[in-house]
């Protein structure tokens, strides 16, 4: 028999008055040491960073360990490991690349994009090539969107009339650093030339090249559609290569420069 209570009943009787089970009263919570699972969620989500919930579960549970799955689930969110952590991309090592000056075309090319914004808000983007050599603008590409096949095209459209190049420069966006650009330049044995994070100086011709159009044209005209836009850069385009003096080349234009390099 029970022991009694203040009242005088025994447990058994006070359980029978309430209409609850004997057992509910002998309930002791058992401590649960976590540290080895907790160990196990550890290695494998440091292994695995994008493993999810069940991937740990079940790999754990083929290792031999019984762990219920509510029991799991609950040190999981515990370690905040339902959270999903998002990990910047690692570029690799990039060297650093002086400015060679170039003694002829097709040496090097560098490209760049510049964005902007339409008058209802939209946001466009601009691909800029030129040839470090005499700084001709030699494509421009504008569009909302410009993917890395964008790109691809571009280049291709280029080399159609004046071969390919021996490299091309380029900072680390993910158009230049995608799978396809690199299948690209192996198919026709062209080198990319990716600046260091951060040093856009290493990239200068280009750099020099955006901020005049940015200046003589993106900062100088409302646009209200992209065909607008077109019309007034591609004209920006035609000028900048045909008549605009440039310091670098002896204040000639790059078209001049290429009938008469010694002007420099």
């Amino acid at each position: 028999m029970g022991s009694l209570n203040e009242e005088g009943l025994s447990i058994r009787k006070a359980c029978q008055f309430v209409g609850i089970a004997r057992s509910t009263t002998q309930y002791k919570k058992k401590d649960k040491d976590d540290k080895d699972l907790i160990d196990h969620l550890g290695r494998l989500t440091q292994k695995h960073v994008n493993i999810g919930f069940w991937q740990c579960y079940y790999r754990i549970r083929n290792q031999g360990y019984r762990y219920n799955h509510k029991r799991m689930y609950r040190v999981y969110t515990a370690m905040k490991l339902n959270i999903r952590r998002r990990r910047k991309k690692r570029l690799p090592t990039r060297l650093k690349r002086e400015l060679v000056k170039c003694t002829a075309q097709n040496q090097v090319w560098s490209m760049d994009f510049v964005s902007d914004k339409l008058t209802n808000g939209s946001s466009f983007r601009i691909l800029n090539i030129i040839d470090d050599y005499n700084r001709e603008s030699l494509h421009i590409d504008l569009d909302t969107s410009m993917p890395a096949k964008r790109v691809i095209k571009a280049l291709d459209t280029i080399a159609f009339e004046r071969g390919y190049p021996a490299n091309i420069r380029m900072d680390n966006g993910p158009e230049f650093i995608s799978t396809a650009l690199a299948l690209w330049s192996e198919k026709h044995k062209v080198t990319l030339l990716h600046i260091q994070p951060g040093e856009p100086t290493q990239n200068a011709y280009i750099e020099r090249n955006n901020g005049t159009m940015r200046q003589e044209v993106l900062d100088a005209y409302m646009f209200w559609s992209l065909a607008q836009a077109r019309e007034l850069i591609y004209s920006w385009q035609d000028d900048y290569n045909h008549e605009r003096p440039h310091s670098a080349l002896g204040y000639v234009s790059p078209k001049s420069f290429i009938s008469n390099p010694k002007i420099a």
